[in-house]
């Protein structure tokens, strides 16, 4: 075998090899003129470049192809030294080694992040998208599996620490969802904007209740009803002056009636009543009388009501129970049967003795 350094110095050997003979040929040749010893020199090199290229290649490629064995022949010698691949099992049950357990719950936790990572992208197509959920969701119960069986094995609990399930606006939802596709069914990425699937993660609109008589008073309070009005004091302000004017009105309105009321009965007592007078006096003790009439009114309302009360109370009499009752009625039919047989005569001569002998029957 070659290389690739001894390839060069063969080639420039030979090239030297026929420059020398072509000196020789030409020093005893010497009535081929100028011309054609240019063009035989140019055929003999090109030739020759022609023919120690090929040489070259077919020493590059053959060093190539045994470089390529080469290579193969040591990965398959690594590969032979490498112990087979193993298969995670069917079945969680089947593990019995801690370690294992935990080895083959990162294989499928680098699988599920892969797959969710590849759910991401919306331009899959909706039956790429629903297959890849799919097989999220398989892994997903898988995981679980060998999460209960690490607890079997004396392992930590990683279920205590799981994920929770969000919607599309990152709010935490209850598993399992409302999908019909079992119970824990989780969309990811974009599987949850799906035909069908977007509706599952909307939250119904939220009825307004309407508000009872009773919720309405509960926010009634003192305000409502003006009671708090003069707090701040500015009603005080705004309201003083004019009801300090009509205040000092009506304390002289009351002096001038009372004035002209005292006049009307001195002129009443001393005998000179004069017609205006009466009239200025009825009308100052108007107001009195009506009053007076009101009183007596409400009085006499108040004593009807007692006494309706005292009539309708009358009604409540202790009812006869059923043995009286049954006694009434005996004595009732013993009468009509002595009235149809006995005559009236014999019947008062019966009550007599009885009222003599004090009998009660």
């Amino acid at each position: 075998m070659f290389g690739c350094d001894d390839a060069v110095f063969v080639s420039l050997s030979r090239l030297n090899l026929k420059v020398k003979q072509g000196v020789k040929s030409r020093t005893q040749n010497s009535v081929v003129s100028h011309k054609s010893q240019a063009l035989y020199y140019s055929l003999s090199l090109s030739n020759f470049v022609s023919s120690e290229s090929e040489l070259l290649v077919k020493m590059a490629r053959n060093e190539e192809k045994a470089q390529s064995m080469l290579n193969r022949y040591i990965t398959l010698k690594a590969e032979e030294k490498k112990k087979p691949k193993e298969r995670r099992p069917f079945l969680a049950s089947e593990c019995r080694d801690l370690a294992e357990a935990d080895k083959w719950r990162q294989q499928i936790m680098r699988e599920i992040g892969r797959k969710v990572a590849e759910i991401q992208n919306e331009g899959l197509g909706e039956h790429r998208l629903r297959d890849l959920n799919d097989e999220i969701n398989k892994l997903i119960r898988e995981k679980s599996h060998w999460e209960r069986r690490i607890v079997e094995l004396g392992g930590p609990n990683y279920a205590k620490h799981s994920a929770k399930m969000t919607d599309l606006e990152g709010n935490i939802v209850d598993v399992p969802n409302p999908s019909g596709r079992g119970p824990g069914y989780r969309y990811f990425g974009a599987a949850k904007k799906l035909p069908g699937v977007r509706e599952l993660f909307e939250k119904p609109p939220e009825l307004r209740k309407r508000r009872t008589r009773y919720d309405i008073y509960k926010r009634i309070d003192a305000s409502y009803y003006g009671y708090r009005d003069d707090e701040d004091g500015v009603l005080d302000r705004v309201e003083g002056p004019a009801e300090e004017r009509r205040r000092v009105e009506a304390v002289d309105e009351w002096r001038r009636l009372e004035e002209v009321r005292r006049e009307a009965k001195k002129a009443v007592k001393s005998g000179e009543v004069v017609s205006v007078v009466k009239e200025v006096l009825f009308e100052g003790m108007e107001e009195e009388v009506e009053e007076e009439e009101r009183q007596k009114r409400a009085k006499l309302d108040k004593e009807e009501m007692e006494r309706v009360g005292r009539r309708e109370f009358v009604v409540h009499v202790p009812l006869p129970d059923d043995k009286e009752i049954e006694r009434m009625v005996l004595e009732k039919k013993k009468i009509e049967l002595l009235s149809k047989y006995v005559s009236e005569g014999l019947l008062e001569e019966q009550s007599e003795a009885k009222t003599m002998l004090n009998i009660q029957r």
